[in-house]
């Protein structure tokens, strides 16, 4: 019988002693689960205000030079995609683009890796086509009403605005023939 006791007693605090040790095993997992989650889908300057510090290489006159004569994509804001895209305050109801030539207006946040892989691509676009389709760019974080307008749920997002006609939304960074394809069909019918 004491031994009986004993053998109780002994198995009790083994198994005590088991549970404690997964529970700890198991908290470890849910707490690494737990801070990847959240530190792989954050910033880690959240929602600062940039500083506005840039670092520049150091380059000759030449190079400048040729980089100032690039084309590149302009960023808008809410009040300049009012006056060069579509004034949405006068007139919700209908889409109205404004301006002259077709665009490609990209959605992106300085945290997002899919939109900094999209970002060259837009780049050389707004090159290869200057004169034919503006590129814009606008950033959902600083301009939460357009993003909230075109209800942006997921970046990069890319709204193709021919001059007539409905503009269309892609989602998700795409390689850099697919973009061309878009803009040589949809927006210059190139091939169709």
């Amino acid at each position: 019988m004491r031994y009986t006791f004993l053998y109780i007693f002994a198995q009790f605090f083994r198994t005590l002693f088991l549970n404690y040790l997964n529970m700890n095993k198991l908290s470890l997992v849910f707490a690494l689960v737990f801070s990847f989650t959240i530190f792989s889908c954050t910033d880690t300057n959240g929602n600062q205000e940039n500083n506005n510090i840039t670092v520049q290489d150091e380059k000759t006159e030449g190079q400048n030079k040729s980089d100032d004569k690039k084309v590149k994509p302009e960023y808008l804001t809410y009040e300049t995609f009012i006056k060069k895209v579509w004034d949405f305050e006068s007139n919700p109801e209908e889409w109205n683009y404004k301006g002259e030539e077709p665009c490609v207006i990209d959605f992106y946040a300085d945290w997002c890796k899919p939109c900094k892989m999209v970002a060259p691509i837009m780049d050389e676009m707004a090159e290869k086509y200057d004169g034919k389709v503006k590129i814009y760019k606008i950033n959902t974080d600083k301009e939460k009403k357009l993003a909230s307008v075109f209800r942006i749920r997921s970046i990069p997002a890319v709204l193709f605005i021919p001059k007539d006609g409905q503009p269309m939304m892609q989602t998700g960074a795409l390689p850099r023939e697919s973009y061309v394809e878009i803009i040589d069909k949809e927006l210059l019918k190139i091939g169709k």
